[in-house]
């Protein structure tokens, strides 16, 4: 639920900070006074691309943030994303904070963490959706439509997107031994002889699973080579003063030794002492002796040296084709020995690939008409609920959703279905696709039955979510002028579903209607003054008198009468 949000230097809005609740939000007031300047500066806090247009003039940075709180599944989605990042959460409190900068950069930051617009995106739909008119037509494309559909049947895609990707493996694999035989000899040539030349490197891995690779051991070894004479200059020069010379450590504490021995036959509360020192010296005189070895282990060796430079520059330049790695370039090798043994195989491998290829499809299309049986039950009952919303929105109309078989040719990884929705808003029409609807109120009323059958939460097996959600469980839903096109009954037909759905959700609602104004839990007016010679934009919750004003406003214009103010009290009451 959206609890803040804030807003500084963004268009006209100097600082403006809005506190909303839960149920329905109204936002109101008169054109061009920045209504939907608010829901654009939420958008930027769910990742959309931000622009330093918006920064008003005079200030260096716009910045827009916001608190939501969650709890349930929501918060624990929230978590997980944010521990992926390597952010810390705040026990179901988020604070977004978004700056823009005049030179078109700018900064994001979660729970007051740096953090990027990727991950901005990744936890906006366990926020908020903000649904506009025009957006939602424009982004009401084959995908979205299947995705809506998914949404509230519940459906599981991860078994038909694993068996498509299987299918799609092996009919890549078939079509690459299909090719023409110019392209066929062309690549025979290259993996032969990327096979070849990976092959006679005679490449080595590491010993153990975790142990250097080669070159990481080639490596180790030109370091001591190259740099022999002071590796063994530090080696030995160690081991004298530890061990070898007459003021070595070692001789040091032999001689304090033999003094503490001394004390001890008189005061033996210095026996532990002495067993330290004893310890220490054997301590000194091991790492002495390793010293020693190993400086006498050392051989300058050019010889050596410009052997494993050599064999250094063969690996750079193999991991350089082919790797980035000696384990990648080792695979890659063995991926060209695979594809050249089909290649010459190719009529056995086929016949292979095939069968597979058999198998593959009927996986996928065992997985694929489960997820498309599951839709098309859906789909009869959410064109029922949809109709049922439709029709109580004001409008006479048949609603369809069909829920079409593709063949193989258009397989995907989402299934084989195409989804339509199909609308007629006449008497004695045919149902046509949604998205060619004309009218824009009519558009507005569907897309908000559709969302409101889906947002409900009434899933396939008959489960009311809505009815079980509590307030800090609840999304935040943002329409912004889908009254457009509309008034009368039909506003007032809005206004109740926006109300039954606010139950369950928090919803904000940019509206320019009285009819839909009525029904709000918590009233905002936007204002724009001129002050200094500057606009300036003001947001404000309004309540009893200022409410009844304002619908009043709304009903009758700039000059306001004792009829409107008496029609705007009479609706309120009725509606609140």
């Amino acid at each position: 639920m959206l609890a803040e949000l804030r807003l500084e230097n963004y268009a006209v809005i100097d600082n403006v900070v809005i506190e909303f609740a839960p149920g329905l939000n109204l936002l109101t007031g008169e054109t061009g006074a920045g209504k939907s300047i608010l829901i654009d500066a939420l958008g930027l806090l769910l990742g959309e691309k931000a622009s330093s247009d918006v920064i008003r003039t005079g200030a260096d940075r716009a910045v827009v943030a916001a608190v939501f709180e969650s709890d349930g599944a929501a918060a624990r989605s929230i978590e997980a994303i944010l521990e992926t990042n390597g952010l810390d959460g705040e026990n179901g409190s988020l604070i977004l904070r978004r700056e823009i900068a005049s030179g078109g950069k700018g900064r994001v930051f979660i729970n007051n963490q740096p953090a990027t617009v990727a991950v901005l995106k990744q936890i906006a739909p366990h926020l908020a959706i903000i649904h506009a008119q025009n957006e939602s037509l424009a982004n009401f494309d084959a995908s979205a439509r299947q995705e809506l559909l998914d949404a509230y049947a519940g459906i599981e895609l991860k078994d038909v997107t694993s068996a498509f990707a299987h299918w799609k493996q092996v009919r890549a694999r078939i079509a690459e031994l299909e090719q023409d035989e110019q392209d066929r000899v062309r690549l025979l040539d290259l993996w032969n002889f990327q096979s070849r030349e990976i092959e006679e490197a005679r490449l080595r891995l590491a010993d153990g699973l975790n142990g250097p690779q080669e070159d990481e051991q080639l490596e180790a070894e030109k370091r001591v080579l190259a740099n022999a004479e002071k590796i063994y200059g530090a080696a030995i020069n160690a081991f004298d003063l530890l061990y070898e010379g007459n003021a070595s450590t070692s001789s040091s504490l032999r001689a304090a030794q033999k003094h503490v021995e001394e004390l001890v036959r008189y005061e033996p509360k210095f026996q532990e002492a002495l067993s330290a020192l004893e310890s220490a010296r054997i301590s000194v005189e091991d790492v002495g002796a390793t010293l020693r070895d190993y400086a006498g282990g050392i051989q300058a060796s050019p010889e050596r040296l410009a052997e494993i430079e050599e064999r250094l520059a063969v690996l750079d330049r193999l991991k350089r084709k082919y790797g980035p790695t000696l384990q990648q370039t080792i695979a890659f090798g063995e991926d060209a020995r695979r594809k050249l043994s089909e290649m010459e195989n190719k009529d056995q491998v086929l016949i292979d690939l095939r069968a597979l290829l058999s198998l593959a499809a009927e996986a996928y299309s065992k997985a694929a008409r489960i997820i498309s049986r599951k839709r098309t039950d859906a789909a009869r009952k959410l064109e029922k609920l949809v109709a049922a919303e439709i029709n109580d929105l004001a409008m006479r109309a048949k609603f369809h959703i069909a829920v079409e078989e593709d063949d193989e040719a258009r397989w995907t990884a989402s299934g084989i279905n195409q989804v339509v929705y199909l609308i007629s808003t006449n008497a004695g029409e045919t149902v046509r696709p949604l998205e060619e609807i004309a009218s824009g109120g009519e558009l507005s009323r569907v897309m908000l039955a559709l969302k409101a059958s889906v947002e409900a939460g009434t899933n396939p097996a008959g489960n009311l979510a809505a009815k079980k959600k509590s307030a800090a469980s609840q999304r935040t839903l943002v329409f912004d002028e889908i009254d457009t096109g509309i008034g009368g009954r039909a506003a007032e037909a809005v206004g109740k579903k926006l109300k039954t759905l606010s139950k369950g959700n928090q919803v904000l609602c940019v509206t320019h209607l009285p009819q839909i104004a009525t029904f709000a839990d918590h009233h905002y007016v936007i204002e724009k003054r001129e002050s200094a010679g500057r606009a300036k934009t003001t947001v404000r919750q309004i309540t009893g008198e200022e409410r009844t004003e304002e619908v009043a406003r709304m009903l009758s214009g700039a000059k306001l009468t004792e009829t409107s103010r008496k029609h705007a009290e009479q609706m309120i009451r009725a509606n609140g």
